[in-house]
């Protein structure tokens, strides 16, 4: 299976089950077009008419085509599909990574909040460090022998507990070496909190820090408000700035959303760029499609337009030396992820897991609060293995639609989370974010393969 598109100047096509991706000129693209569809004396026929070149040519153009489809690089077929379930289960029992809540509280109430305010359709609560330590104990057990673990700071706002997030830290240091494990600290802030202990603390222990900004003022303090209604745009950009300029190259992004109020939203990425920050993401809102909040078919062609234009952008700051990260464009086509991650996903519920405040697991942090889907706890373990049964399946295959999906072993079947608040099934698909997703990744590839043809001119 092959896909093809043109997009700023680039001919661009992706042989989708070997991953190797070719810029064409226009004859070798249209080629490729009618290879398995129109005999060989056609093809030449169509190409010497509408380029004016000999028969040889035509010739000559179709045997390198030949070539690379004997080198396994074109019309690679599928050899996957009877692997995933095998796959899936060599790590099964493993649990490599854990989303802890150290709190179901906020102090901002983000309208479009997937997480009800951060309250996940319950109450306020705080993490103890008695639970924090079981669940990082918990981790270690069921870990394997697996050495890097990865443990996010969530909420909430995680700042409200700020003590017992540094206890946590302290005490998985003080037992890591004891047992060969490595553990990498992630948090994710509103940023209202931040001082400088908060400072010094995350760029000493934090692998990464995510920090919440939706770009604009006006499209930020729109929703991101405190309870009085008061946006929080003007406490939390000084903040983050300050954060970031003192973690020097250690990891951070800047993550935004955009929502029906901003589907132009390339104008919060300048506006989070000018303002010094160059680790970005800007997520699409997930939320009820009747909501105020909800994308809409009409925003969908302006979505695809910014992501074009964010493209260009990233090209171009390139070439000036003024270049940013686009979280949704970091994609490597000379290696990027094994089989295994592109054909299984994220691995909610087999092995990541997400801990409320009182010690309960969940197959990831979108499905928090909603008993169903509760799998047991840190001291027993999974007791649901009804459920977790559910996740243990899903694998890109799993999803009918995904089959014939020129960007199923990038996306690996999207987000089980969103499938099933859109269809009822973690195996069913998100079609809005599906469009949006490949996209992103014809995008994605575009500026990639451009900055690779400016190397290879360079060389």
């Amino acid at each position: 299976m092959i896909h093809q598109y043109k997009l700023n100047n680039h001919n661009i096509v992706l042989d989708v089950c070997s991953g190797a991706v070719h810029e064409m000129d226009d004859l070798a693209y249209d080629a490729v077009a009618m290879y398995e569809s129109t005999p060989k004396d056609e093809i030449i026929k169509q190409l010497c008419d509408k380029y004016g070149v000999t028969a040889a040519d035509a010739a000559e153009c179709l045997e390198q085509i030949e070539e690379l489809k004997a080198g396994g690089q074109l019309f690679t077929p599928d050899t996957y599909e009877n692997m995933a379930p095998e796959l899936k289960k060599r790590t099964s029992g493993v649990i490599k990574a854990l989303c802890l809540h150290v709190s179901h509280a906020c102090n901002l109430v983000c309208e479009y909040c997937f997480a009800g305010q951060g309250r996940y359709r319950g109450k306020s609560a705080l993490m103890s460090f008695e639970v924090g330590k079981r669940a990082l104990d918990f981790l270690i057990e069921n870990s394997g022998s697996r050495k890097n673990l990865e443990v996010d700071f969530f909420g909430g706002e995680p700042l409200l507990n700020f003590d017992v997030v540094k206890k946590l830290v302290q005490y998985a240091r003080s037992v890591e070496k004891d047992h060969n494990k490595n553990f990498r600290f992630t948090l994710t802030t509103n940023g209202v909190l931040i001082d400088d202990d908060v400072i010094d603390f995350c760029n000493r222990e934090m692998s990464n820090v995510v920090l919440s900004l939706d770009g604009r003022k006006e499209i930020h303090d729109r929703y991101r408000v405190d309870a009085s209604g008061k946006g929080s745009f003007d406490v939390i950009v000084p903040k983050f700035q300050r954060l970031v300029k003192a973690r020097g190259d250690k990891s951070y992004y800047m993550r935004g959303t955009f929502t029906h109020a901003n589907p132009d939203f390339l104008k919060d990425i300048n506006v989070m760029l000018d303002s010094g920050f160059n680790e970005l993401s800007m997520e699409p809102v997930v939320c009820s499609p009747d909501s105020p909040s909800a994308l809409t078919e009409e925003d969908k062609p302006v979505i695809f337009k910014q992501y074009e234009e964010l493209a260009k952008l990233l090209i171009q700051r390139r070439k000036e030396g003024k270049p940013f990260t686009f979280y949704h464009y970091m994609i490597n086509l000379e290696g990027g992820p094994c089989i295994y991650k592109r054909i299984s996903g994220c691995g909610s519920g087999t092995e990541y897991m997400a801990v409320t405040p009182g010690g309960d697991l969940y197959p990831c942090h979108q499905f928090v609060g909603e008993e169903k889907f509760k799998l047991g706890d840190i001291w027993n373990g999974v007791t649901n293995t009804e459920i977790q049964s559910e996740f243990e399946g899903c694998n890109v295959y799993a999803h009918e639609e995904c089959r014939g999906c020129w960007a199923r072993l990038y996306c690996s079947g999207g987000c089980a989370a969103n499938a099933y608040h859109a269809t009822g099934s973690v195996k069913g698909v998100y079609k809005y974010g599906c469009e949006l997703f490949k996209k992103r990744i014809e995008c994605a590839i575009m500026a990639e393969v451009d900055r690779l043809s400016d190397e290879d001119a360079d060389n």
